[in-house]
């Protein structure tokens, strides 16, 4: 018995004529999360093997989860072609995954070797039945079984597995582009960019920052959480743009109107990243917005801030309800983080009665009285850009009280 991982890629094999571009791109990013491993990758066309060399098998999945593209994968047993040797190597899976408890199952062959003379259905009989003599607590169910048995006879061998294992889904990044993710410090921001890694697309984050009019520690949340997301994306590296806010968040505190407030300052946010998207080649934007929410994401509020560019503003979470976006958080390994107790410029000072229905000319009106596009102009100029990786810790609290004066 030789024990590997069984790695699938569900739907990049329906890509037709393009498949072969969907499947190189997550052969690579299997090799890269799996390089230093003592591990041996067998990419075959629609799935890959892992030989684990009795390598640490958790550590592998562990890895494998933070793999996009991914459909599922499974532990399996490969052995010699022979009914008795598969019986054997099946009772041991099976009495490990049921402990011998009184289980309903069934086995489902799949026959990829046409030379051999049973077909896929005698062969599970066959095998079902030397199972069934040595292991009385089983019974056979083969319409809802509690366990199913999978055995693929291959030229190769028979490979055996009773777990399936669900991996991210969604398309290798950065196979579908890149995108700019506004990412604050807060709980939403950080799900939409990885929902946008997960969806294909590789991804630099953009976080504004009004440091000393708010906490170092609110920039230092988005640094942890860019480390976590770095993980799931190619080379596991994150590109974070820091963009100095303070003195357009200062301009905008003398002279918007509460009401327009949050409203003014997105569409100032929306402006700059923008500039940022032509300046690194990206094609979108990714925002953390769920319609509703709050009062910046009334469908009336999301208008009159996109009316500022034609960029592409892609919203992967507009149609969450907050349950599910906390679920993924946790899930993904940000939560935590974004609970940590430090506003940042997007809810510092948010006002008491924000609009919820702004109009694109008023927000006009409003902006006459800021010199706003010199503003931006030296925001995009001034931005400092850091590579974030799952190792490379910055503590920006050691190093000064601004950004500024932590990454000179």
């Amino acid at each position: 018995m030789h024990e590997m991982i069984l790695v699938r890629y569900g739907d990049l094999v329906l890509k037709g004529k393009n498949q072969r571009f969907f499947v190189r791109a997550v052969n690579k990013l299997l090799t890269d999360k799996l390089a230093g491993l003592p591990v041996e990758l067998d990419f075959r066309h629609d799935r890959a093997y892992i030989d684990l060399k009795d390598y640490d098998v958790q550590t592998v999945i562990g890895r494998l989860k933070q793999v996009t593209g991914l459909h599922s994968f499974s532990l399996i047993s490969k052995c010699r072609v022979d009914y008795d040797e598969i019986a054997n190597t099946s009772i041991e899976m099976i009495d490990r995954k049921t402990q011998k408890k009184q289980t309903a199952f069934k086995v489902e062959t799949k026959r990829a070797d046409k030379t051999i003379p049973e077909t896929s259905m005698q062969i599970s009989k066959i095998i079902s039945r030397k199972i069934l003599v040595q292991l009385p607590y089983l019974s056979v169910d083969v319409n809802d079984p509690e366990l199913t048995l999978n055995v693929e006879v291959r030229n190769d061998g028979a490979y055996i597995f009773v777990d399936q294992t669900m991996g991210l889904g969604g398309y290798p990044a950065p196979i579908n582009g890149k995108a700019v993710v506004l990412l604050s410090g807060g709980i939403d921001s950080p799900v939409a960019a990885f929902a946008a890694l997960r969806k294909g697309l590789g991804i630099e984050c953009v976080h504004f920052e009004s440091t000393p009019l708010t906490p170092i520690e609110s920039v230092q949340k988005v640094i942890d959480i860019a480390s976590v997301l770095a993980e799931f994306a190619p080379e596991q590296q994150i590109r974070l743009h820091l963009v100095p806010f303070r003195e357009m968040h200062e301009e905008l505190l003398k002279n918007v109107p509460e009401s327009y407030l949050v409203t003014i300052m997105r569409r100032m946010m929306i402006r700059i990243s923008s500039k940022i998207r032509k300046n690194v080649g990206a094609l979108a934007i990714v925002t953390g917005e769920s319609i509703g929410q709050v009062a910046s994401q009334t469908l009336e509020s999301m208008t009159t801030i996109q009316n500022v560019t034609e960029d592409l503003i892609i919203r992967p979470l507009s149609g969450f309800d907050k349950i599910d976006i906390i679920k993924m958080a946790r899930e993904i390994g940000t939560l935590e983080i974004s609970n940590r107790p430090f506003s940042d410029c997007c809810t510092v000072y948010v006002p008491k009665n924000p609009s919820i229905r702004p109009e694109i000319s008023l927000a006009e009106k409003f902006e006459k009285r800021l010199a706003y596009v010199e503003l931006v102009e030296k925001a995009v100029r001034e931005t400092l850009t850091v590579d974030i990786t799952p190792s490379n810790r910055i503590i920006l609290d050691e190093l000064g009280l601004t950004v500024r004066e932590a990454l000179p």
